[in-house]
This record gives structure tokens, C-alpha cells and sequence, in this order.
């Protein structure tokens, strides 16, 4: 083609020229005119940058021969968005008829790859043309632009809610039932030192001599000191024995004797032990000695239990702070299986009874430079989709390994797959195969930015029915 220009002042293109370009093919003569008066050809050699990312967008631009390259800087990285060398293809100030409050910056950059000769327009000048030419149209685009914007803030931070209700909702069912059962536990703790104050009472008033008292004492540690190592019955195997207890208690006229038989089995007792403590005992105070060591049993029982659901209240508040990263910094080196077990356990309510997990983690794997709490979002969002996937029935996979400078983590499910058809969009915000109402389409859009642009990473999916994977790679290094 060829550029006209004179040898004084910028280098113009006139109308003919510029009818030949697609974008500018319908305008009239008198925009075909503004525009060659206005516009000047700016040209650049191979390599050289035509603008730069962040700087202030102030001009528009269109290609009127040689080849250029678009590039976005994310983070440290450049990711190449596109490569032309057709005429007419056009960037930079693209925004510029769009009033905004402040001026826009350039949202990539531009670099020409051979000799590149451009039609630059001033962004201030252009934009009022274009409004004045294009009015309806420029309403239109105003509120395209800017609903687009508004509403994606909303619905974006709609799922951020939304994701924190369902969470909190599980944690606080997780947190209630260990914490029902502590209360339980301790109003019958109570109830049970009660009766170890009047049966210790009724022991020692007087009739017991102090030797018996001692053996007594020595009989109620050994089953104590036995609780700890009871071995763990059948239903079937704990029925006998305590058919076999009751019946001995019966024997030796140990009063309502079925209702210590259930305690003395729970803490591995025998027969051979009673044995050992009617031969300590005098037959009197058997049934009284042997209800006072039961109650000590129930009460180490309690304690017990009220060890074990204060331990599971603090395990979930642990993970609850480990997921959502309280007092730490924002990018550290972290081991990618604490914040996939602090998710699976903030998720636990949705992982039952149906759903078993499959963990096949790669324990050897390096500490990696990450976001952590960003990243919990992600395992979240991926677990949540393949709990749903699944209908709450099936096999819930995590595997971790390392593939090249990389991790890999997977999630997979044995739902019934992904369309390949609809592989490809499956990352495109407010793209949802979920029921309308069930699901924003914005989950794995913010998956994929966390896990691509905030991490260089990489994430896509494989999909057969019965087995589909979402796969996340991690550098193992900043690059």
C-alpha cells in the first residue's frame, strides 16, 4: 500500500487510503476527512515499543502495515495476548469515548515485530468526533461498559458472600455438635461426682477397715490405668461380655448389677478381675465398692470425652485460621497440604455421609511461594464444584505430586464429566451449567485468575464420565 504524506510537518493518510481499512469502509467523506487531517502516521522499527503498559492511554491507534504484538504484563510475567499484521486491526485508547472519572492507562502493551507504520489519533479529540458522530451509540456502549463493570463488582463480591455464608454455616454445625456434647458431658460429670462424694461416704463410716480401704484404692487405679488400654469390642462382642458380667454380679447379689456391667466392659474388665476384687473386698461392701470404682470410670469416661470434643473444637478453630490465613502475610513460602486439609476440614459438613475422600498426597513435595489465602478459595470453589457434580454421592479425590517446576494438584470427582463442548468455557465468568439461582458462573473464573494471573500457574480440566480432574500446576520457584 501506499502512505501519503508531504515533506513538512506529521505524515497524513488521506480519505482513499483509509476507505480501504474495514474499520473506517462506511464512513462518510466528511469523517473520512477529520480523520486524515487529524491522524498522522507514526512509524516503528522492528522491536520498538508503540506504547507501554500503565501509561496514560492517550492515543488511538490503527495498523496500517507491518506486524505488532500485544503483550499484558501479569505480576512479573508478560503474557502475549495477540499478533497481527492485518490492516486495520486497532488498539490503544479503545476506551477513550467511555467517561470515566479519570482518565484510563494503556491495558497492555505494543511492540512492533517487523518495520510497523500506525495511524495515531489523539485519544482527547477522537473521542469527542466519535461521540458527536455516534451518539445513540455511545450510550449504548457507555452503559455497556460501565454495567459491566458495576455488575461483575457486585455479582464478584455477591460470591465472595455467598462462599463465606456456606463456610460459616458449616464450621458453625461442626463447632455445635462437639460443643453440645462437652456440655452434656459436663452436667453429667457433675452428677457423677455427686455420687462418688455420698458412695466414698457410705464406704468410710467406719465399718471398712483402712486395710480394705487401700486394696480398694489399688483395685479402682488398676481399672483406671486399664481404661486407657481397653480394647475396642464388636456390638456383638460387647453384648456377651457384659451378658457374662451381669450374670457374675447377679451371682455374688451385687444389687441392679446390669448397670455397672456396661462400664466395667467399656474399660476392659473381666470377670477374672471382680474375681480379684470380691477376694479384696468383704461381701458386704462388694456391691458398694464396686459401684463407687464405676463411677470413677464414668467420670475418667467424661473426661475423656470432654478432652477429646474441647481437642475437635480446637482443631476446627485451628483450621479456620489456617484457611483463612489470621496474622500472616499475605505471600509466604507454604506446603500446599496444610491449606487443602484446613479446607477439607472447613467443608467437612458438605462431605458427608455420602462423599468419601480420597487423598493421595505426596508428602516429600517443597515448600512453594504462594498466596495461601487466595489459594484456599480455590480448593474451596474446586471441592465445592465436584460435591455438587456428584450429588453428593461418589468418590472425592486430592492428589498432590510434583511434575517438572512444578506442583500438581489435583481434584477430582466420579460425577458425570464435563461436556467437551463446554471444556472450553468452562473458566469464562457467569458461565454456569447450575440450575438459575444455584451458582453466579463466577467460581472458576476466580479459580483461574488466582490461580494464573496471582500465581503463573496453570489450571484446566480433564473429563471423562465417571472421572473428571481439575488440575492446578504452581511454580516452585518466583520467576
Amino acid at each position: 500500500m501506499t502512505v501519503d504524506g508531504t515533506t513538512a510537518g506529521p505524515e497524513r493518510v488521506g480519505p482513499d487510503v483509509l476507505r480501504t481499512l474495514f474499520l473506517f469502509e462506511s464512513l462518510d467523506d466528511d469523517k473520512l476527512g477529520w480523520l486524515a487531517a487529524h491522524g498522522r502516521v507514526e512509524r516503528r522499527t522492528a522491536g520498538e515499543a508503540v506504547y507501554t503498559q500503565g501509561d496514560p492511554a492517550t492515543c488511538f491507534f490503527v495498523l496500517l502495515e507491518g506486524t505488532v504484538v500485544m503483550r499484558r504484563r501479569v505480576e512479573d510475567h508478560e503474557l502475549e495476548i495477540i499478533r497481527t499484521s492485518q490492516r486495520g486491526a486497532y488498539a490503544g485508547a479503545t476506551q477513550a469515548y467511555v467517561r470515566t472519572p479519570e482518565p484510563l492507562p494503556y491495558s497492555a502493551s505494543m511492540e512492533a515485530v517487523t518495520d510497523a507504520a500506525l495511524l495515531a489519533l489523539d485519544a482527547d479529540e477522537f473521542a469527542v468526533e466519535i461521540r458527536t458522530w455516534f451518539p445513540m451509540a455511545m450510550h449504548l456502549l457507555e452503559g455497556l461498559f460501565v454495567g459491566m463493570r458495576s455488575s461483575n463488582e457486585i455479582v464478584a463480591q455477591r460470591e465472595r458472600l455467598l462462599s463465606l455464608g456456606r463456610l460459616t454455616a458449616g464450621l458453625t454445625h461442626e463447632l455445635n455438635n462437639p460443643a453440645a456434647a462437652a456440655v452434656r458431658a459436663t452436667a453429667t460429670l457433675r452428677e457423677r461426682f455427686a455420687a462418688m462424694r455420698h458412695k466414698l461416704a457410705s464406704l468410710a463410716d467406719g465399718k471398712l477397715d483402712a486395710d480394705t480401704l487401700i486394696r480398694l484404692t489399688d483395685v479402682q487405679e488398676e481399672a483406671v490405668a486399664r481404661l486407657a488400654s481397653a480394647p475396642e469390642l464388636s456390638p456383638l462382642e460387647t453384648s456377651d461380655a457384659e451378658d457374662e458380667l451381669t450374670d457374675w454380679l447377679d451371682e455374688h447379689e451385687v444389687a441392679n448389677g446390669w448397670e455397672l456391667a456396661a462400664t466395667l466392659v467399656a474399660a476392659g474388665l473381666d470377670t477374672g478381675w471382680l474375681d480379684r476384687v470380691a477376694a479384696a473386698v468383704p461381701r458386704t461392701h462388694l456391691g458398694g465398692g464396686l459401684r463407687w470404682v464405676t463411677y470413677t470410670l464414668e467420670t475418667e469416661m467424661l473426661l475423656n470425652e470432654i478432652d477429646d470434643t474441647t481437642g475437635r473444637i480446637s482443631a476446627l478453630v485451628g483450621a479456620a485460621k489456617q484457611y483463612s490465613q489470621m496474622d500472616r502475610a499475605p505471600r509466604q513460602d507454604i506446603d500446599v497440604h496444610e491449606g487443602l486439609k484446613s479446607t477439607l476440614v472447613m467443608l467437612g459438613a458438605k462431605l458427608r455421609p455420602g462423599v468419601t475422600v480420597v487423598k493421595d498426597l505426596d508428602r516429600t513435595l517443597p515448600r512453594i511461594p504462594a498466596y495461601p489465602g487466595e489459594l484456599n478459595q480455590v480448593w474451596t470453589n474446586l471441592v465445592e464444584n465436584a460435591v455438587q457434580a456428584m450429588g453428593g454421592q461418589g468418590a472425592l479425590t486430592v492428589r498432590t505430586a510434583r511434575d517438572g517446576e512444578h506442583v500438581l494438584v489435583e481434584i477430582g470427582d466420579t460425577g458425570p464429566g464435563v461436556p467437551a463442548e463446554l471444556r472450553s468455557r468452562i473458566f469464562e465468568p457467569f458461565f454456569t451449567t447450575k440450575p438459575v439461582g444455584e451458582g453466579t458462573g463466577l467460581g472458576l473464573d476466580i479459580s483461574y485468575r488466582i490461580v494464573v494471573q496471582r500465581h503463573r500457574g496453570d489450571l484446566r480440566v480433564e473429563s471423562v464420565p465417571g472421572d473428571t480432574r481439575f488440575q492446578v500446576r504452581l511454580p516452585l520457584h518466583d520467576t
